[in-house]
């Protein structure tokens, strides 16, 4: 039975065509351009629909309202479709990817989200091989859960990181190995239940968790930081914040950052521990200075990346029936697939 996939074109550069002021989205465009491309209407290939969006939106404007937009609109779909793809600007793609990962509970169909470094239309486009193959791949390996691909690797969505801003291998999930390689044979060890790959469109139940914009910080150490820029922090009404530490989560011994932290996790300001290392976890355990750390009351994020944690913090602090306390247990905890270990 050939499968149906759903496209959700949210803009980006995939879909985007020339202007005298660059690139710009254009309404129609990207079907247009798809409706002229024949190896997208083989007999291998699934059928699909086009959904565009209005407005396209540059990636770069993507806001948490706009993960609901396409969370609401896959569940919408949910019961009509085998499978999803959403076309998603390169630049905030990770951030989508993880936000929609924790968004989509009891989740049992594919949903790929991909773009690509020069548009579709263009001489050399990476979309065509990026989009061509993440329809097969959502159509013949319908792994359940979201994911990114691009050049030829299916990634985790929540362990997806933007890790080059001008190659066609612009990203990479550094502490999870690539869910299915797309090379002359495609291989993933993925254990898909056969009963998914024929799962009827009707079978499945999809919740979508709501999701608000918090007020979540983002602070990077470096050496000679000053603790009044994570008290000004503090200051706001921040809900939480991203400490992004050294090496294995460590954070220099100064009693006035110390006792900063100390202050914010009293106030339930939910801080977590993330490394600044593009490989590898926070273990606040090995060092001195990390053990200072934990001691005033900050959470470990282990390995898991900022745009994941970014999304996760959203997803629990839009959760009304979680307590402080819960949220902080659940932040260390993997969910989705977020990070390693329990």
């Amino acid at each position: 039975m050939t499968k149906h996939i759903y496209i959700a074109y949210t803009g980006g550069t995939i879909g985007m065509k020339p202007s005298n002021k660059g690139y710009i989205p254009a309404a129609g465009y990207l079907t247009e351009t798809l409706g002229k491309l024949p190896e997208f209407h083989r007999a291998e290939m699934p059928e699909f629909t086009i959904h565009e969006y209005v407005p396209l939106l540059d990636s770069s404007d993507m806001e948490p309202a706009d993960w609901q937009q396409i969370a609401d609109d896959i569940q919408a779909n949910y019961e009509a479709y085998d499978g999803f793809i959403i076309l998603h600007g390169t630049d905030t793609m990770a951030y989508t990817a993880s936000a929609l990962s924790f968004m989509l509970e009891g989740l049992q169909k594919p949903v790929i989200v991909t773009g690509s470094q020069i548009p579709l239309a263009q001489l050399r486009s990476d979309g065509q091989a990026n989009l061509l193959n993440a329809l097969y791949v959502a159509a013949n390996y319908p792994i359940p859960e979201v994911t990114l691909f691009f050049n030829n690797k299916l990634l985790r969505g929540n362990r997806s990181r933007k890790v080059d801003a001008d190659g066609f291998d612009a990203f990479d999930s550094p502490n999870a190995e690539p869910l299915l390689i797309a090379g002359i044979h495609i291989e993933t060890d993925y254990p898909v239940d056969e009963k998914l790959k024929c799962l009827s469109v009707s079978e499945s139940k999809l919740k979508v968790a709501r999701i608000k914009r918090q007020p979540v910080g983002l602070v990077s150490l470096y050496p000679g930081f000053s603790h009044d820029i994570l008290s000004n922090v503090i200051r706001q009404p921040v809900k939480a914040v991203i400490l992004m530490t050294y090496g294995v989560g460590n954070a220099p011994q100064q009693t006035a950052l110390l006792n900063t932290l100390k202050s914010a996790t009293s106030k339930e300001i939910l801080v977590v521990n993330c490394t600044q290392c593009l490989r590898g976890s926070v273990d606040m355990s090995g060092y001195a200075n990390g053990v200072s750390l934990n001691e005033t009351g900050v959470v470990s994020g282990k390995d898991i990346t900022p745009e994941a944690a970014l999304a996760k913090l959203h997803y629990l602090l839009s959760r009304s029936d979680l307590s402080y306390h819960e949220r902080a247990r659940l932040m260390s905890q993997d969910l989705r697939g977020e990070l390693t270990g329990s």
